[in-house]
């Protein structure tokens, strides 16, 4: 026995109703519920009893009111989980994209082969951006896997977001996690041939003996996450991880049939020869690029797009060339950072120990200096390590005094400074933020005498004495503005250099429900610490902890003490709105990408505040903050972006500040910025940093993606609203519906909240997984917010929300099932009369299926997809006048303007639907006029290559169903017809 039907068809098994797909065999059908989404498909085998379905007409019987046609359409379409569009993946993730995300979507889908540098500005959504490339390659069958490569710290928000707004599944590779994966391999199986989608810490992969493993098994489809760290400059000043990473790489890169995917808001370093890397691995040919020609920028912006968020906080606009703002998209990102410096001075007892601590250091420097290269190296850093950590706090100073040195193992001087640099210095390529908020240590020589010994012990007793309120003017200094932030209701981040300092504050400023003691910050204030002591995971856990912990209360409030392990690629703008620099980075990049974590789409505060506490007679605070800090944020606050100082010109003007500082103490100050050493540094630093700003204001100037026109982002939005329905839809429809299913709404300026308790058991069942069982036992508020960018516990006004589908679940289910018990929101017939129109008008709910043949890399795939459209015909249906879509939409707006008496209600739509054979000759005419237009979207976007169009065809499956049929009558004349109907009664 074997199954005859065709893709597309409509069958009835297991008690329901389902769709037949391409992937059917004669001995095995492959089954989508109708109505249902992809994770319910089912196989079915010749055994089990499969019929014909024919999709029943609505019930004359089963009348709605004037709210029913429009809340079933959105039911309907909220449930289309793979759209008959170009885009196949978009209804089926969980993000809504802004328009301006699109376009590196158009610009992959007009490649054959995807190579792409996504360099937009720090908050702008370039994880969406690389997500939305990635599902819709795989979904369209272009790829079969896909590996992201990021930071270990970074690997677990990956998954997060591909799982929760891609629905894509990825393994962790990490070095505590692949010897558990390795133990489920078959022999001679490797790990990326048995997981497809996987997340790869770049650190773990790079090495020689896992490179080779992976680049032989990689997937067609690679990520490389904050991609500049991953590149090498072409002098002897590129760290060996970097080489081997950007070793890596290249090798993935080789291959010209793979896509490739670069992300990085930093593009340019500093170093021309770094970026040309960068883009020789996206293209070979574009490493050498003329960017001064016309044709050179043209070949380069096929695959490179970087905008500032002035390119699209508004956007599809008249001022972009549109005709009209119909389709205007404004972004809420926080207007401005206020950016306020402020000072403090050392106590008397802070300022001898930091007097005797240079006099140390200083000492130690000159000795060295007779000894050799190695040792003056050595000295050098353990200089450093003491200055930075003592003008942190006095925790990191005493841990810094009884720490040895990471230099000192060295064996030479180049080594040392390998050792050294990354502890002490902040560089802006750092190769990884994991263990680099350490206190380092100042040791010099594991056989130190005893009197050195005695006198580093001596002076970390003396910082350990200066802990405290009375002592510590610094921590004073914090605590005072972080009380006048939580006055303002703001949230703060304090970013510490180091580890103990980060555990100094919180132990300072938290309150101890265990000892009952109360912290500066009041009784309501939560204080928690995150460090590099914690894994990735640990840290996201205590930042959640501290959220639930200060709860929802309005004078509740948080600060969350954190060093840098924090500062780049996590995103906390949902629980924090501004930020404290209590340690000065030595390199101004560093203080953006602090900033970047709480200023970046999503943030609800217009302003960000940005605090910076630095020491006025400490000798080094002033100088850094003067020559680099405020020079970075002039620079941004005239160009709109961060741009990044090459490390060595940052290195060089610090160098100078502590030399002088060594050599001359701290009298004098200001002869420093005198001193010939300092202005050479200075000079260099102005003209390379300026140079880098003007190319940095030209490339994001070049290549804001102008050659992908807002009229083809435009066209493609309404595209995707049209067949998937618009934010105003979607708010209308869950408002109305959880108004009829009885839940109680309060209004919240744009938002609202919503109280389900008294709502159907079905929906609240639907509901518990999503907002969680808790929510909904106890009736607790659900918040639905207008922004797309939602924090954990509420929902957002988007149909790819888990709580909207719920939601449209149940409204859908319902309205098809006439016995369903409680309110039922949406039915499938209605009679309405109204003012709205001035003759007899029909609007029909339809449902048509459409076939697919999509050619791809591995060959055309056969796919079933569905769409919902609203046609209107006045009069009678054999001779009806049919309304542009438009006006059909239009109706979904009529109001009531009297009550519909429900004998004459029912005798009209029976009459209706009796008739309705009539329009099917127009129904599967409008459905070959779709099928047409589909194939031309998906042709259109795919302009570039005929190969990736050659094969190319949609057609409509015949019968389309009517799913809901709503009969629209003039006010006068249906009044007249009732009284008629009921004389004759």
């Amino acid at each position: 026995m074997s199954f005859t039907f065709s893709a597309g068809s409509l069958v009835k098994a297991r008690g329901r109703e389902w769709v037949v797909l391409p992937e059917s065999e004669p001995d095995l059908l492959v089954l989508r519920p109708l109505g249902g989404s992809d994770d319910d498909i089912a196989a079915v085998f010749p055994f089990e009893p499969v019929e014909e379905a024919h999709f029943a007409p609505p019930e004359p019987t089963d009348l709605g009111d004037q709210r029913a046609a429009g809340l079933l359409r959105t039911a309907l379409r909220v449930g289309f989980r793979s759209g008959a569009g170009p885009f196949r993946s978009l209804a089926g993730i969980a993000v809504e994209p802004r328009a301006y995300q699109l376009v590196p979507l158009l610009m992959a889908l007009r490649q054959k082969t995807v190579r792409l540098l996504i360099s937009d500005d720090v908050g702008i959504g370039k994880t969406v951006e690389a997500g939305l490339v990635a599902s819709e390659l795989l979904a369209q069958g272009e790829a079969s896997g896909l590996a992201v490569l990021c930071s270990p710290a970074l690997a677990e928000q990956w998954q997060q977001e591909l799982r929760g707004k891609f629905g894509i599944d990825a393994e962790l590779v990490l070095s505590s996690t692949v010897s558990r994966l390795e133990r489920g391999l078959d022999l001679g199986q490797s790990l990326f041939d048995r997981y497809p989608n996987v997340i790869v810490s770049t650190d773990f992969i790079k090495s020689p003996r896992h490179r080779d493993d992976f680049v032989r098994h990689c997937p067609d489809l690679v990520i490389v996450d904050e991609a500049h760290t991953c590149v090498a400059a072409d002098d002897t000043s590129t760290s060996a991880q970097s080489q081997l990473r950007y070793e890596l790489l290249r090798r993935v890169a080789e291959d010209a049939e793979r896509h490739l995917l670069l992300v990085t808001a930093t593009p340019h370093s500093g170093k021309e020869s770094a970026f040309r890397n960068l883009l020789g691995l996206v293209k070979p040919e574009l490493a050498d690029v003329n960017l001064e020609s016309e044709a050179g920028r043209k070949q380069l912006a096929q695959h490179f797009v970087a905008r500032k968020r002035a390119d699209v906080r508004q956007y599809l606009t008249k001022e972009d060339g549109l005709a009209d703002d119909s389709l205007a998209e404004r972004t809420a990102f926080p207007s401005d950072r206020y950016f306020k410096d402020e000072t403090y001075k050392l106590s008397p007892g802070y300022r001898a120990l930091l007097d005797d601590a240079i006099a140390y250091a200083s000492e130690r420097v000159e000795e060295a200096g007779g000894q050799g290269k190695r040792e003056a190296r050595i000295a050098w850093w353990s200089a450093i390590a003491l200055l930075r950590s003592l003008v942190s706090s006095p925790a990191a100073a005493a841990q810094t005094l009884t720490t040895r040195s990471a230099a000192a193992i060295a064996a030479s001087a180049e080594e040392a400074d390998k050792l050294g640099a990354p502890l002490n210095s902040d560089a802006a390529d750092s190769d990884a933020m994991e263990g680099m908020d350490v206190a380092p240590g100042a040791e010099t020589d594991e056989g130190a005498s005893s009197s050195v010994k005695s006198r580093l012990a001596e002076l970390a007793e003396r910082a350990a004495e200066l802990e405290g309120l009375e002592k510590d003017l610094k921590l004073k200094a914090l605590i005072k503005h972080l009380k006048a932030l939580l006055a303002d209701g703001y949230n703060p981040i304090v970013f510490c250099r180091y580890i103990p300092t980060a555990k100094y504050l919180a132990e300072q400023l938290a309150n101890d429900p265990e000892t009952k003691k109360r912290g500066p910050l009041g009784a309501k204030t939560v204080v928690k610490a995150v460090t590099g002591e914690l894994s990735p995971q640990q840290r996201i856990e205590r930042i959640e902890a501290l959220a639930t912990e200060a709860g929802e209360d309005a004078a509740a409030r948080r600060v969350l003490i954190a060093t840098d392990c924090l500062s780049e690629g996590v995103n906390l703008q949902h629980y924090f709105d501004a930020v404290v620099h209590y340690d000065l980075a030595w390199n101004p990049t560093r203080h953006d990408q602090r900033e970047g974590r709480v200023d970046r789409y999503g943030q609800r505060r217009d302003e960000v505040r940005v605090i910076t506490l630095y020491g006025d007679d400490n000798g080094i605070d002033g100088k850094v903050l003067e020559v680099l800090i405020k020079k970075h944020r002039q620079i941004k606050k005239d160009l709109g972006i961060s741009v990044s100082i090459p490390d060595e010109l940052s290195t060089g003007v610090t160098d100078a500040i502590v030399e002088w500082l060594l050599m001359r103490n701290r009298e004098n100050e200001d002869a420093l910025f005198g001193a010939d050493a300092f202005k050479v540094s200075k000079a260099k630093l102005e003209n390379d940093w300026n140079s880098a700003a003007e190319r940095e204001r030209q490339s994001r100037s070049r290549f804001a993606q102008r050659s992908i026109h807002p009229e083809e982002v435009a066209r493609e939005v309404a595209s995707i609203r049209e067949a998937l329905g618009g934010a105003g839809e979607i708010r209308t429809f869950v408002r109305e519906s959880l108004g009829a299913l009885n839940a109680v709404l309060r209004d919240n300026g744009d938002d609202f909240t919503a109280q389900v308790g008294g709502t159907p058991a079905g929906l609240r069942d639907a509901l518990a997984p999503t907002v969680g069982a808790e929510v909904v036992e106890k009736d607790r508020e659900i918040p639905f917010r207008s922004d797309p960018a939602v924090a954990r516990g509420e929902a957002a006004l988007v149909r790819t929300d888990p709580v909207v589908g719920a939601l449209a679940s149940h409204v859908l289910n319902a309205a098809l099932d006439t016995q369903a018990d409680g309110a039922r929101p949406a039915r499938r017939c209605g009679v309405i009369t109204t003012e709205a129109v001035s003759t007899r008008t029909t609007l029909l709910l339809v449902r048509y299926r459409f076939h697919l043949t999509l050619p791809s890399r591995s060959g055309e795939r056969q796919l079933v997809a569905e769409d919902a459209r609203l046609l209107a015909f006045e009069g009678a249906p054999k001779n009806g006048v049919w309304l542009t879509p438009e006006r059909a939409a239009g109706l979904l707006e009529a109001t009531a303007s009297e009550n519909t008496d429900p004998h004459f209600g029912e005798r009209t739509m029976t009459r209706i639907l009796g008739q309705l054979p009539d329009v099917n000759d127009y129904l599967e005419t409008y459905g070959d006029e779709l099928a047409a237009e589909l194939d031309a979207a998906h042709r259109r976007v795919r302009t570039a290559s005929g190969e990736i169009v050659r094969g190319l065809s949609v057609t409509a499956q015949k019968p389309a169903d009517i799913l809901g049929s709503y009969v629209y009558l003039p006010a006068t004349a249906a009044s007249a017809a009732a009284a008629s109907a009921g004389v004759s009664a």
